[in-house]
């Protein structure tokens, strides 16, 4: 059971790291503490994987685990560290080297715009609109009712928009 446990879990971080990483980033704004709480999830999800029911998926179960690790050394540390500007780009060979600088400039931004808003926004705006989440698993992964969900993403869309605005960003471009 132990060797099955380990290769689960092994491919469970081949598949979904990255993207827990980029989520937790966007919360804690540092990649160094990003990159440890990533490693604490599939540390807490090897431990308690016997608690995997399978209610939900095993990528909704670790984005909740990384969420709640990454709420509570939140509540821990100390408030105000600068947002530190790291993104994960994914290399696209079909792109010139025009459109790679236009799309990372755009990403600079709308993640800059992200790290001004409150943190119930960031979070139901990265998981519902970056990662691609249902609301039923945005509500698993954030304790939240979905009707929660719901109403937090309307208020937090035009919110985004508005700091978007504010930084002179939005215009002619949408996000």
């Amino acid at each position: 059971m132990s060797e099955y446990r380990n290769k689960r879990i092994s491919d469970w971080y081949d598949q979904h790291s990255t993207s827990i990483l980029s989520f937790i980033l966007l919360m804690v704004k540092d990649y160094q503490q990003a990159e440890d709480l990533t490693h604490d999830t599939f540390v807490k999800a090897y431990l308690y994987y016997d608690s995997f029911k399978q209610h939900s998926s095993e990528k909704t179960w670790l984005f909740s685990i990384a969420h709640n690790l990454t709420v509570d050394f939140l509540r821990k540390r100390k408030p105000s560290l600068t947002f530190k500007e790291i993104f994960l780009f994914q290399r696209d060979n079909n792109r010139l080297p025009e459109e790679l600088i236009q799309i990372k400039e755009e990403s600079y931004e709308l993640y800059k715009a992200l790290g001004e808003l409150k943190d119930t926004y960031r979070k139901v705006i990265v998981l519902r609109k970056i990662k691609g989440f249902s609301i039923e698993d945005t509500a698993k992964i954030l304790n939240w009712s979905e009707s929660k969900v719901k109403s937090t993403l309307f208020r937090a869309i035009p919110a985004l928009k508005k700091q978007l605005l504010r930084e002179g960003f939005w215009g002619e471009k949408t996000v």
